[in-house]
């Protein structure tokens, strides 16, 4: 499968119209991911191909004077530490998780799309970073299975990474580009 702009712009806007959320990709520029991911905190590149980018916080007056807001300035080392491998379909469901506060699966009951519609509107977005793409998240639903999380799961738990109560995320690596996914939520 593979996305064109169009496609990704529609889902991309689609699944966060509701939350509070960030959402950009950036070049892969670095062997080291993390350092293109605090670049892409920072909105210091645009995205490459001229893709949707979403920023809720864009004209918060919080921003003066930081550019990462509301993300906390963190080490290359601190984002590595706090970010955990998981696999395409555990990816999948967090990105329909991060569709608002609480990152939970019981999100879609907001949308009028089935889940299966809201799914590929999912892998539509997945799919721009091609199918070798990794992925990780602050997200701590661990499941049974290595790299995987578990969305039956009642509690959330997840690794700061801004100035809010809860923020959830996913951060995608391809070769070339790097796709930030995020969700803040004040409790």
């Amino acid at each position: 499968m593979s996305a064109d702009q169009t496609s990704w712009d529609a889902a991309v806007r689609h699944l966060y119209r509701d939350a509070f959320a960030y959402i950009a990709t950036g070049p892969r520029r670095h062997e080291d991911w993390t350092l293109d991911v605090l670049v892409l905190m920072a909105r210091a590149v645009p995205d490459p191909r001229g893709w949707a980018r979403v920023d809720d916080a864009e004209a918060a007056p919080e921003r003066a004077g930081n550019p990462t807001w509301p993300f906390a300035a963190h080490t290359p080392e601190y984002v590595a530490q706090r970010l955990e491998e998981i696999n395409r379909d555990s990816a999948e469901n967090l990105l329909l998780a991060l569709t608002e506060g609480g990152c939970t699966l019981s999100n879609l009951q907001y949308f009028d799309e089935s889940p299966d519609e809201l799914r590929a509107m999912a892998r539509t977005v997945l799919a721009r970073y091609g199918t070798e793409a990794t992925y990780r998240t602050n997200v701590r639903k661990t499941g049974s299975a290595p790299g995987t999380l578990d969305f039956t799961l009642e509690g959330l738990g997840y690794s700061p990474m801004s100035v809010f109560t809860e923020d959830c995320g996913l951060v995608v690596v391809s070769s070339t580009e790097v796709g930030l996914f995020w969700n803040f939520n004040d409790l």
